[in-house]
Formats: structure tokens, sequence, C-alpha cells
């Protein structure tokens, strides 16, 4: 982030300030909207496959919107775990990260705002995603409610990553390191949706499933937009998304009130 000098005549909190300059750098500066086209063309590409499929009836209509629903949530969670990881790995690496630590902006603040901008990646994900899902669920009266429940799932579950970045990012040495780690973790956090039906039954695969935050936000989605559940029939799936959000945002809070800091010259 260049030209980090705050007006300290502006009423306004650190936190909005540095969120500001950082959603500037990210969208005027094209990483966000290049980002963005990628995703656009992904969906483009998946919706035409299912919506091109001749037998489409009324069940597989809710399982379109679900895999759009599924696709929307991973990748835009994924792309606020990148922005996270590069929040202070990225500045430290660039040289940026001194100039930025010498203004007064409090650590904890300076972790909120650029959170913020994490999460804006989301956000753009999830509103390109809107006019996929009218397509895809036209006519069978699901689409505000997929909707919505693919907001609240997906806003969870990218603050729970974005989180998870940038507490990488914050303890890393190197930016490499950070998305490294990052992507590493990810895709930990990704493979039990890649087990087969049978691995996951019975009480140890329903644990495995409920306490991994993915998969259960994945399992909650799904039974309100294909087994057309209630909102409160499965509420109990959206437990460890909830936890893992508030406690992954606290610890990264934590850390960079504790471990970001001028080490010799340099922000370490």
């Amino acid at each position: 982030m260049t030209d980090v000098a705050l007006e300290r005549t502006a009423p306004r909190r650190p936190w909005t300030i540095v969120a500001a300059r950082e959603l500037r750098d990210l969208w005027l500066g094209g990483r966000g909207l290049t980002l963005s086209i990628a995703y656009s063309l992904l969906l483009s590409v998946l919706s035409y496959l299912v919506a091109t499929n001749r037998a489409l009836n009324f069940l597989e209509q809710r399982e379109s919107v679900n895999l759009t629903l599924q696709v929307a949530i991973a990748v835009g969670a994924l792309l606020a775990l990148l922005g996270a990881a590069d929040a202070i790995s990225g500045e430290r690496e660039r040289g940026s990260l001194e100039s930025l630590l010498l203004t007064p902006v409090p650590r904890l603040q300076l972790v909120l705002g650029k959170l913020v901008a994490a999460l804006s990646l989301w956000l753009a994900a999830y509103v390109i995603t809107i006019p996929y899902v009218w397509f895809l669920g036209r006519g069978i009266g699901i689409v505000w409610q997929s909707l919505a429940v693919g907001l609240g799932v997906g806003t969870l579950l990218a603050v729970f990553l974005a989180s998870l970045g940038a507490l990488v990012s914050i303890v890393a040495r190197s930016n490499r390191a950070s998305l490294s780690l990052s992507l590493l973790l990810l895709l930990a956090l990704f493979a039990p949706t890649q087990f087969p039906t049978g691995a996951t039954q019975g009480w140890a695969g329903d644990l495995l499933l409920r306490a991994n935050p993915l998969t259960a936000g994945e399992h909650y989605v799904g039974k309100i937009v294909v087994d057309a559940h209630s909102w409160t029939q499965d509420i109990s799936w959206l437990v460890s998304p909830v936890v893992a959000a508030i406690v992954l945002a606290a610890l990264a809070a934590i850390a960079g009130a504790r471990f970001i800091r001028l080490e010799g010259g340099r922000g370490a």
C-alpha cells in the first residue's frame, strides 16, 4: 500500500481509512477486477453446461442452483483468503510495512481494515453470482431463498478464511510462504468434500463434516436449496462456521496487535 500517511483531521476511525486505501489499491489497481472477470467466465461456463441439459427437471434445477452457489461460496472464500494472505506479508516483502507501522493506526484496526478489503472480493463474487442463480432457478420459486442462504453462509466462510489468511500472513516471513501455507490449509479443509459417500457415514463421518466449517456450510446450503428444508431444521450445521469465523477473526486481531511490529528498523 502506497502513500500511507493518514489524515488527522478526518473524523474517521483508522480502520475505515486503511480499508478505503486497500480497496483503492485492490480495485483501481486492477487486481480485483481481473479476478472478478476470471470468476465470471468460470461461472458462465458452469451455468452453460448445466442449463443446456435437455433433461433438466424440477429436482435437477435445484441441484443446478445448489452447484452454482457452492462454487460461488468456495471461489469467493478462496479469493478472500488470498487477499488476506497478502495483507501483511505482502507489505513486508514490498518494503512498505515499516512506513505503514509509523502511522498512528492501532495494529488491531490495521488488521480490521485489511480484512474488510479482502472480504470485498467475496462480496464481488456474490454479486456476480446473482444473475446466474436467477437464470437457473427461475420458475421454481427458490431464487431469493437461495441467494439469502448463500449470502449468509458464504459471508461466514469468507470471514473464517480471510481471518485465517490474515493470521498466516502476520506470522509468515515471506509472501510466498504465506500464500503457500494458506492454500495448503484450504486444500486440507476441502479434502472431506472429495471423500466417497461411504466414508462419511456413521457418527465419525458426521462429526467430521460438522466440525469442518466448509463441509458444514455446504451441507446446510444443500439442505435448504435441494431438499427444501426450513432454515431452522438443520441450524446445528452452522455451529462450526459461526464459531470458526468468530475465533479466527479474534485470533487474527490478537496476533496483529502482538506480532506486527518494527524490528531492527524493519516491519516484522
